[in-house]
């Protein structure tokens, strides 16, 4: 009793393990469509345009006027030709062509000359620099001598001293310029109001009277 049903529970078994391996095969439906991981992207860009066709070089046509390019086999002679006719005027009263519109010098309707430029201007000539007194050049004479005045306050103050000044003689022996070399305060104007007063012979260097440059002392005593 239990070997048959043991048998046929074996038998039964083997009927499902069949049927759900053979049953499927036997399907009619359509199996579903796997998912597709990969996309594909279609780009469509501008076609490059052609390059444009090349033109045949038209050729130029030679100038008249250019150089031939090969020589001629002959060369022409140039014809000369002859000079023009020259025409005679009649001079008026006035010295000018006759002919109705010509120039007349002496007719100002004509067109009269252009006053001639004015002359040019003198170089001015710099006056000559002073010659310092020394060597040959020998110091001018004095011939006007003003004797300075003493001041005031120096005297009260007991102020006595020398004061040297460096003087310019121009060429009529006038004094022009004087510089203080060796000052004594209160005596220095005293010795510059007299300087200029005084008066020289002109210096002549070769002939010629010249500026000169000569040293003036003049000397304050008390005594």
């Amino acid at each position: 009793m239990r070997a048959w049903t043991l048998g046929l529970s074996i038998v039964v078994h083997l009927g499902f393990i069949t049927g759900a391996i053979v049953a499927p095969l036997f399907a009619t439906d359509d199996l579903p469509v796997p998912p597709r991981i990969t996309e594909f992207i279609r780009v469509v860009g501008d076609m490059p345009e052609p390059p444009p066709a090349r033109r045949a070089p038209v050729p130029q046509r030679p100038s008249p006027a250019a150089a031939p390019l090969q020589a001629p086999e002959a060369v022409t002679p140039e014809v000369p030709r002859e000079p023009a006719p020259i025409t005679d005027f009649d001079l008026g009263v006035d010295g000018g062509l006759d002919p109705v519109g010509a120039f007349t010098p002496g007719d100002p309707a004509g067109g009269a000359l252009p006053p001639p430029p004015p002359p040019p201007l003198p170089i001015a000539t710099p006056p000559p620099a002073p010659v310092r007194v020394g060597g040959a050049i020998r110091a001018p004479q004095k011939i006007r001598d003003v004797a300075p005045r003493y001041p005031v306050i120096a005297q009260q103050s007991k102020v006595q001293g020398v004061v040297i000044l460096e003087a310019v003689i121009s060429e009529d022996g006038a004094v022009e310029s004087l510089r203080v070399l060796r000052s004594q305060p209160l005596l220095d104007a005293a010795a510059l109001e007299a300087v200029r007063q005084w008066r020289f012979t002109p210096t002549l260097l070769n002939g010629q009277p010249v500026p000169v440059v000569m040293t003036v002392t003049v000397n304050f005593s008390l005594n």
